[in-house]
């Protein structure tokens, strides 16, 4: 993966460009992914899969994780994933005009 320039271990951002994590992350909005951020039940993570990558919430169901999309019409691709596949955690995003006032955290940096 191209980082642009930055460290594997320094946060970056990236604009999400379809629906499947509305209503929390709208279409267009830019989250802030922090490579080094803790994987835990619940966080929405950035993650490698067979052809790209993929924006999901991680669900840990008896020691198995999943990817999880939020909006309903994308329920049915909740997929198993090994957890080396994850390649950061969303800290934080912002409104798609990116407005400070619209800024969203989710965790610590």
């Amino acid at each position: 993966m191209d980082l642009g320039g930055c460290a594997s271990s320094e946060p970056f951002a990236l604009q999400v460009m379809d629906n499947s994590m509305e209503p929390e992350f709208k279409k267009d909005c830019i989250i802030i992914i922090d490579p080094s951020g803790c994987i835990e039940h619940g966080v929405y993570v950035f993650a490698q899969v067979e052809n790209g990558y993929i924006f999901r919430q991680l669900v840990i169901e008896d020691k198995v994780y999943y990817l999880q999309p939020l909006h309903e019409d994308y329920m049915h691709e909740k997929r198993p994933i090994d957890v080396d596949a994850i390649k950061g955690v969303v800290v934080s995003q912002s409104g798609a005009k990116g407005k400070r006032s619209e800024r969203k955290k989710y965790t610590r940096i």
